[in-house]
């Protein structure tokens, strides 16, 4: 007959386990953390070390060839914030970045909610709005490119002329339409996928919680904003976090569809740092955008992340 184990004897068990050897728990420490070292290893070498001599360089007229380098002080940063082409790169990335997080975030729940519907055809519908994130950002850049082009003879341009009798519209060439442009364009490309990320969570919602919900006499709009919306929360909060980076990192779609024009209209964070650190030989300022724009963005993603977590404890 088998016994159950008393709490004195699960006490006494617990104590001798506590009294080890310090020796062996030492070394089943250290055993688990060797399977740690790879990962320090690529941090410190692909990470932690080009962040730490950027931000030496900062500091420095380095130009990435001579070995005379001097100590100039804030001088690179305070050539960051009266240079306008600076400024005036940072604004477009902020804006590119936020603006696309919003406006995804509005089309793909609703995408989501309709896809996750049972109707015919509904898997070629979902990879019908999955696809345009397959290509290549760089690729689809060239493609807009050549369907926005603001002569006459662009594809949008000529639709718009046969349709109204319109002259053509200059897409890519204004300050605010090629802004716009590109920003159309991000969404364009990547609200289907993160449809599919909502859609995921979507399909963890068990069934029979929301027919009870229904059977309770909630409406859609009810049963989407205080049971759906709340289970979505932690989705929202990958979602954010990938279109926040992402968008401040950017630099294949402005590149290709506008070359970051017209004059620096569309010129981002990361096409800027290449045009100063390596056409411009200015490794030293390059270097001083990169350290503000780590901070940047990391204040964006720890504000983000906090924001996430308030709704999540707002709706647990």
């Amino acid at each position: 007959m088998l016994r159950t184990p008393t709490a004195w004897t699960r006490c006494k068990g617990l104590s001798l386990l506590a009294t080890r050897p310090t020796w062996t728990r030492l070394r089943e420490s250290a055993v688990s953390n060797i399977f740690l070292v790879p990962i320090a290893v690529v941090f410190v070498v692909l990470y932690a070390a080009p962040m730490g001599q950027s931000f030496f360089y900062s500091f420095t007229n380095f130009d990435g060839y001579s070995n005379d380098v001097k100590n100039v002080g804030f001088l690179n940063y305070q050539n960051i914030f009266s240079d306008p082409t600076m400024l005036a790169a940072l604004g477009y990335t902020v804006f590119y970045a936020l603006t696309t997080t919003v406006l995804i975030t509005v089309f793909a729940i609703p995408l989501a909610l309709i896809i996750n519907r049972k109707f015919f055809g509904r898997n070629f519908v979902r990879a019908i709005f999955f696809f345009p994130a397959i290509p290549s950002v760089a690729i689809l850049g060239l493609i807009w490119g050549f369907i926005l082009n603001p002569l006459g003879d662009g594809v949008l341009n000529t639709v718009i002329h046969a349709l109204t009798g319109l002259g053509p519209i200059p897409w890519l060439a204004d300050t605010t339409l090629a802004q716009l442009s590109t920003v159309a364009v991000a969404v364009w490309t990547l609200t289907g996928w993160h449809a599919i990320l909502y859609l995921a969570y979507l399909q963890s919602i068990p069934s029979d919680f929301l027919e009870a919900v229904r059977i309770d006499g909630a409406n859609r709009w009810q049963t989407f904003r205080y049971i759906i919306l709340p289970l979505l929360t932690p989705a929202m909060t990958v979602s954010w976090l990938l279109l926040m980076t992402n968008g401040l990192k950017v630099y294949d779609l402005p590149i290709t569809l506008t070359k970051g024009g017209p004059g620096y209209a569309t010129t981002t964070i990361t096409q800027a740092l290449i045009q100063d650190g390596i056409a411009q030989a200015q490794v030293g300022q390059a270097s001083a955008l990169a350290v503000l724009f780590l901070l940047i963005v990391g204040i964006v993603v720890l504000a983000q992340l906090g924001l996430s977590r308030m709704l999540e404890g707002r709706y647990s």
